[in-house]
């Protein structure tokens, strides 16, 4: 029985990576249909896609740039192009206001700090140190993309409500990071295989914290309600029994 090599396994979780992430691109597809549906953005931000717009930039730059990078270049292909419809769609809706700051969001992070990095990489480094540079931005990018998510972490423990923090999208923001660690891991790409393992991590604490706010402090609340109810329910005919009395000991006084 022939043995996978190391390439191989990078390929197969590179492709299975490409699969969970083509999910995660398309999981605000819901959000944006009720803006369509509405002709309102309803309050909510552009920021977050303008984000996930410059990661996949810089990450299909990068792609670009290594040799066996045509896995990175398929998936962010495709996150750039639904991350562009996202944000047409959001300014086709959004006020006034709300519109000039997400168009000067993406004219000055998504075209000059992207145009700028690739101007100065390709100008001032060559070959192997160009990709270096890239991939340092880019992991430091995909950090904080990851540590993103943190704030929602706070405002469950502060809500004590997972109304904000789908499990859908906590468990395959997990098992992305899993597959590409995995694809940085056996192709010794520690610019991809590093930010993923933070990724993993802060998914699994999401995880935790909507079982625990969901379903355990959901119980132990349920609980202590209906034994407080329950006591409530045994003091009852006591009270009545008084309430019988005191007329009979009105009578006899």
């Amino acid at each position: 029985m022939p043995t996978m090599t190391v390439h191989t396994l990078a390929v197969i979780f590179g492709i299975l990576g490409n699969i969970v992430s083509v999910g995660v691109f398309l999981s605000p597809l819901p959000t944006f249909y009720r803006i369509y549906k509405r002709k309102s953005s309803e309050g909510y931000k552009s920021l977050p896609y303008a984000v996930a717009l410059f990661s996949a930039m810089m990450l299909l730059y990068y792609g670009s740039l290594k040799p066996d990078g045509f896995l990175l270049i398929t998936i962010n292909s495709f996150g750039c192009f639904i991350e562009v419809i996202y944000l047409v769609t959001f300014l086709v809706y959004a006020p006034k206001q709300t519109k000039n700051f997400t168009l000067k969001l993406i004219v000055l992070f998504n075209l000059g700090v992207c145009s700028l990095v690739m101007l100065l990489t390709t100008f001032l480094a060559k070959g192997s140190k160009r990709i270096t540079i890239v991939g340092w931005i880019n992991a430091a990018i995909n950090l904080a993309v990851f540590a993103a998510p943190m704030s929602v972490m706070r405002q469950v423990i502060r809500t004590r409500s997972v109304e904000f923090m789908p499990i859908s999208l906590s468990l395959a923001l997990t098992l992305n990071a899993t597959m590409w660690f995995f694809y940085g891991f056996f192709l010794k790409d520690y610019f991809i295989a590093g930010p993923n393992i933070l990724g993993f991590f802060l998914g699994m604490i999401q995880t935790s914290l909507y079982i625990v706010y969901k379903y355990c402090i959901k119980r132990t609340e349920h609980d202590c309600i209906h034994e407080d109810t329950n006591r409530v329910t045994k003091l009852d005919p006591v009270d009545d029994v008084v309430k019988d009395n005191q007329p009979i000991e009105m009578q006899i006084v």
